[in-house]
């Protein structure tokens, strides 16, 4: 029977002695979040740049106005939505008794 997974990631086994691996793992760590957060710049500049030149949201907006509104709202009150449910659910969260 293989031997259970006690950690994840970039964290190195429970059982090994730490030296010199505190520090790779560091590195490691800040690399990945670096190179993350410049492929997420990278990714909205180009996104943005293709929708400016597009002028998606100019056509829709005059075409189809209402739609566009109900659309924004129906995302927003989504949004809401599961913003509150997420807070609900977190493990802290108690109802207030009274």
């Amino acid at each position: 029977m293989p031997k259970p997974i006690e950690t994840n990631g970039f964290t190195p086994p429970a059982d090994h002695a730490l030296g010199r691996v505190r520090r790779t793992v560091a590195l490691a760590q800040l690399l990945a979040t670096v190179g993350l957060a410049l492929s997420t710049i990278v990714a909205v500049t180009v996104v943005s740049i293709g929708v400016a030149r597009a002028s998606v949201a100019g056509n829709v907006i005059d075409n189809e106005g209402s739609v566009f509104s109900v659309a924004l709202v129906l995302g927003v009150v989504l949004f809401i939505a599961m913003s509150g449910l997420t807070a609900f659910t977190l493990p802290g969260h108690r109802p207030k008794k009274h």
